[in-house]
Formats: structure tokens, C-alpha cells, sequence
């Protein structure tokens, strides 16, 4: 459920708390500022009244020291203001994005699975931009333009308590119409951050998959999808300009009217003798500087409805529960002895059951492959084994004995190395890329060694800069065979003692898949290893291999046993003996 928008604001200002002071030398500020402007108006009557229409010379001699002081004091004050509201705004900003991305970070894959990468990033990027509007902008304007018209409201009842009294009739009037108007701009707010995160991922789709629209002549489509996505975040925008010029316009029009009726009333005769030029001047004055707070302050509530709005998506994100670590054993190095048990599993967004009492037993060292066909379940089974989705039955997979959240998330995925078909490089060093995780680096001469084990050292070699070469966001300056390459580095690093190898060498030439078998069998020496894969030339001297089928085991056996029983696997043999010819 959603907070409202004064605990959403509450809770925002509760970030405020780790820079206090400087928030209220910020306010300080603000209140200094707006008391030196209103304290000019009061001036007025005095210098006219006393030293005008009294002829006091010394009024008028003191007035421009008066005026200069308060130039410098307005200077001083607009400066500490400024100053810290900024300091505080940035702050804030920047501790709430650090705690949106590492929130993220910890939360389960099923989050990630149902929201897009586009619209986090855009949570993280642009929301974040208008929190830092309502924290600095809205608050300067709301504290120091409102602290004016309370200092000039204070003037106008110190000139004439009766003629003021007719100012504030509007004040029930204009409180309706923030009321009215707040609502509408936190609802096309919250529509200009949906709209955003459309944005952000068409443009994060035509990034990313620039190559296969150039393949598929499909500009034209993206062109015509950003273009739509594009068109209602404009639409959405231009309703929020036209709220904030409606709201501004009748404002302006009620706090006009007052000021006409005043000076009706000045004009009567009764009246006109009971007030002096300095009391007039000031009255005038003050209801014509009031004119701009009172603008400034309506336009002020869409930046702070919009920020209202952004905080309520962040910290929606925020108030989503990370990853469950139940678990309290630590684990160091497992024996690997893995047990499924009747197991069953249903993805979150979907409804169909992907494992079905699915049933298999893998002793420690023991080298077991998965095949089957796309959607039979190989690769789910190997995401429930690091736990990044939790299973119903907590006894269904155990691993030394124990089920899997008996142990502690760091220590249970510390036991697992996976490589998969698709390769998630960082863009970094070739180097880094491969001690990726690892809390003491290795020294150069190892890490020569693991990129020779891997074959990485084959072609890192030649580059200028060796292993420090620099290989672009998702590794795009190195071909298929050489991500895959890395990624083996990376686990051949980590030495975890159970491997799974999720079509390890799909991205891979024949001749250097052969290199790449010859570095897979040193590394799953001594260790459990799951290999899932289509191409059986990969698995067939592993001590099991299972076929699976809608989610559950329908053979297994050796290589040559599943080939005497002429079933699936032999049928997929067939098929790709005859594809191989």
C-alpha cells in the first residue's frame, strides 16, 4: 500500500537528519532573507512619513546606511541558504540512490524478472533527480517565499489591521485550490515517471540490440515505438504546465481582487483622511510584492508533488523485501553431495509448474550432465541450486545433507561456479574481469597461469595492453569465444567445489572448443560438476546424464547405456550424428 504524501515527505525529510546542521543554517538563511526584504517594505513608512512628509533630515541621512545593510545581510543570508540547502539536497540525493542501488542489488531474481532494466534504471537516475527538486527547490521557495508573505502580512497589519484583514479572505480560497491542484499533479507526476521509464528502456532496447535491428531493418519499428513513448511523456508534461499556469492565474486573480477592494476602500472619504502617504505606499507594496511569492508558490507545489510522487516509486522499491538469509551454518568447502527430492517449482509470474517431482541424486565428485529439450527444466534446476529462487519444500534440495537455506547465501553461492551461455562481462580490464569477486587479487604470474589454463592467454597475449586491456560494456570488444573464455577464467579463480556448466561451450569454434574440454576436465577434477548441455559430444564420458522432459527425469544412465535403449537420447544422438554428416 501506498504512503501518503505527508509521510512520504516526512520520511524523505528523515534523510535530512544526518545533516542537520546544515539544514538549519539553511533555514536560518531562508528566514533571514526573506526578513531582510520584508523589513525594507516596513522602512518605507517611516522614511516617507518621518522623512519626507516631517522633513527629519536624520531619518534620511540614516537611510542609505540602513539600505546597504540590508543588501548585505539579504547577500549573506541568500548565500548560507543557498549554500546548504544545496549541500543538504545532494546529500540526501546521494544517500538515497546508494541505498535504491544496493537495495536493489540484494533483492530476490523474481523482482528483476518482473521489472524491466529500463525502468529501475530510470528509478535510480531520474526519480532520484526529483526528489533533489522537492528537497532544495520546493523547500527554498516553500520556507523562504512563504516566510515573505507572513513578513509582509506582518507589515501590512502593523500599517493597518483593518485594510489587511480583506487579504486574507482569499486564504480559504487558495488553500482549495493547492488542495485540488496537489492531487492532480501527483497523478500526472507519477504518469511522467512511468512515461520515463518507457523511455529509458526503448532507449536501453535500441543500445543493447542495436545490431539485430540494423540485421532485421527494423529502425523504422523503434523509430515509430520511441516515437509513441516519446509523444505521452510530452503529452503528460504539457498537462502538468497547463495545471501549473491555471493555478498560478487564479492565485494571481483572487490576491488581485483583494488589493482592488483595498483600494476602493482607500479611495472613500472616510478613509482617505485616516491614512498617511508612508501607510499607503506600504500597503501597496506589500500586496504588490506579495503578487510573486504567491506565484512562486504555486508553481512551487508541482516540483514538490512531483517529488512527492518520485519518492513514493523509490521508496516503494525500497520498502520490497531483499533476499531471505535465513540461514545460519557457514559453510566452507563443501563435499558437494547434492539430493533432489520429489521436487516441484513454479515460477512466480507464471502458473504452470516447471519441475514435476523431479528426483536425482549426485555424489561428491560426481560429473552428471542435464539434456533435453528447451523449456524441460535443466537450467532452472541449476538457479534453485544457488538459491536464487527459494522452493516451497525447504527438504526438496539438500546439499551435504542439509537443505540449502540451512546455510548462509554468501557461503552457500561460494560453493557454486557457474558458467553459462550467456556471459555477463563487466566493462573493466580483461584482469579484473576475471578476479571478479575475489577479496586478494593474484599476483600477476598466477593470473597468466589461470588465462593460460582457460586458452584466454592465447589471444591476450598480442594486445597492447595485455591482460589490462579495457573490453567495453558486456565484453563487446571480444568475440563469443572469447567472453566464454573469460568467464571459464573466472570460475577455474573462484575454485568452488561444485561446477555447473549451462552450455559452457555453445558460443565456442570446434577447435577451441576441444582447448576449452581439455581446460573444463582440469577444472572439474575432484568436483561435483552439473553439466547442462544440447550438444552430447560435450557429455559423453560424464558417470550420468539425465533426460529431462517437461520438467522431469525421463532416462538416465551412462552414454553408451542411454544409446542400448534405443529412447530420446538416442534419438537426439541420431539427429545429430546425421546433422554432424
Amino acid at each position: 500500500m501506498q504512503e501518503s504524501a505527508t509521510n512520504t515527505y516526512k520520511r524523505l525529510l528523515g534523510y535530512v537528519k544526518d545533516f542537520k546542521s546544515a539544514a538549519i543554517v539553511a533555514v536560518i538563511g531562508m528566514l533571514g532573507y526573506s526578513a531582510m526584504d520584508a523589513t525594507f517594505v516596513w522602512l518605507m513608512q517611516p522614511f516617507i512619513d518621518d522623512g519626507l512628509t516631517d522633513r527629519n533630515s536624520t531619518v534620511l541621512t540614516w537611510a542609505p546606511y540602513v539600505v546597504i545593510a540590508l543588501v548585505i545581510g539579504r547577500g549573506t543570508f541568500n548565500f548560507l541558504s543557498s549554500y546548504c540547502l544545496a549541500y543538504v539536497g545532494s546529500q540526501v540525493v546521494r544517500s538515497l540512490r546508494q541505498d535504491l542501488f544496493t537495495h536493489m542489488l540484494n533483492l530476490p531474481v523474481s523482482f528483476h524478472d518482473n521489472h524491466s532494466n529500463g525502468e529501475l534504471i530510470s528509478k535510480i537516475t531520474f526519480d532520484t533527480e526529483q526528489v533533489q527538486q522537492a528537497i532544495t527547490k520546493a523547500l527554498l521557495v516553500l520556507v523562504r517565499e512563504g516566510a515573505y508573505v507572513v513578513f509582509l502580512l506582518v507589515v501590512m497589519f502593523s500599517a493597518s489591521w483593518k485594510l489587511s484583514l480583506i487579504f486574507l479572505v482569499i486564504t480559504p480560497i487558495v488553500a482549495v485550490i493547492v488542495s485540488v491542484v496537489s492531487k492532480r499533479f501527483r497523478k500526472i507526476s507519477k504518469n511522467i515517471q512511468n512515461a520515463m521509464g518507457d523511455v529509458t528502456r526503448c532507449s536501453e532496447q535500441m543500445l543493447s540490440g542495436h545490431k539485430v535491428i540494423h540485421g532485421f531493418n527494423g529502425q523504422q519499428q523503434e523509430t515509430e515505438r520511441f516515437a509513441r513513448v516519446n509523444n505521452i511523456n510530452r503529452l503528460q508534461r504539457v498537462k502538468m504546465d497547463a495545471t501549473k499556469a491555471l493555478s498560478v492565474s487564479v492565485i494571481q486573480i483572487l490576491a488581485a481582487s483583494s488589493m482592488a477592494v483595498i483600494l476602493v476602500l482607500i479611495s472613500m472619504p472616510g478613509m482617505i483622511d485616516s491614512i498617511t502617504s508612508g501607510t499607503f505606499v506600504t500597503l501597496i507594496s506589500s500586496m504588490m510584492l506579495m503578487l510573486r511569492p504567491l506565484k512562486q508558490l504555486s508553481n512551487v507545489n508541482s516540483e514538490l508533488q512531483r517529488g512527492i510522487a518520485a519518492a513514493q516509486s523509490i521508496f516503494a522499491v525500497l520498502d520490497t523485501e531483499i533476499e531471505k538469509d535465513t540461514g545460519t551454518v557457514v559453510i566452507e568447502k563443501a563435499k558437494g553431495i547434492i539430493e533432489v527430492n520429489n521436487l516441484n517449482f513454479t515460477y512466480p509470474s507464471v502458473t504452470d509448474p516447471v519441475l514435476k517431482g523431479l528426483n536425482l541424486k549426485i555424489a561428491a565428485g560426481e560429473k552428471i550432465a542435464l539434456v533435453g529439450r528447451s523449456g524441460s527444466g535443466k537450467s532452472t534446476l541449476s538457479n534453485l541450486l544457488p538459491r536464487y529462487y527459494d522452493i516451497a519444500d525447504r527438504e526438496a534440495i539438500t546439499l551435504d545433507g542439509e537443505p540449502l537455506d540451512t546455510y548462509t547465501l554468501k557461503s552457500l553461492r561460494q560453493q557454486f561456479a557457474i558458467v553459462s551461455q550467456q556471459v555477463v562481462l563487466f566493462n573493466d580490464t580483461i584482469a579484473n574481469n576475471i578476479m571478479y569477486g575475489l577479496e586478494t587479487p593474484l599476483s600477476e604470474s598466477d593470473l597468466i597461469e589461470v588465462a593460460k589454463k582457460a586458452h584466454v592467454w592465447e589471444f591476450v597475449k598480442d594486445l597492447p595492453e595485455g591482460l589490462q586491456t579495457t573490453i567495453g560494456e558486456d565484453g563487446v570488444m571480444l568475440s563469443g569465444g572469447q567472453r566464454q573464455r573469460i568467464a571459464i577464467a573466472r570460475a577455474i579463480v573462484k575454485d568452488a567445489p561444485i561446477l555447473i556448466l549451462d552450455e559452457a561451450t555453445s558460443a565456442l569454434d570446434t577447435e577451441s572448443e576441444k582447448l576449452i574440454q581439455n581446460a573444463l576436465e582440469s577444472l572439474m577434477r575432484d568436483k561435483t560438476a552439473i553439466i547442462i548441455a544440447h550438444r552430447l559430444s560435450t557429455i559423453e564420458q560424464a558417470d550420468c546424464i539425465y533426460v529431462m522432459d517437461k520438467g522431469q527425469i525421463i532416462e538416465q544412465g551412462t552414454h553408451a547405456q542411454l544409446l542400448e535403449k534405443d529412447g530420446t537420447y538416442a534419438a537426439l544422438a541420431k539427429m545429430q550424428q546425421g546433422e554432424a554428416v
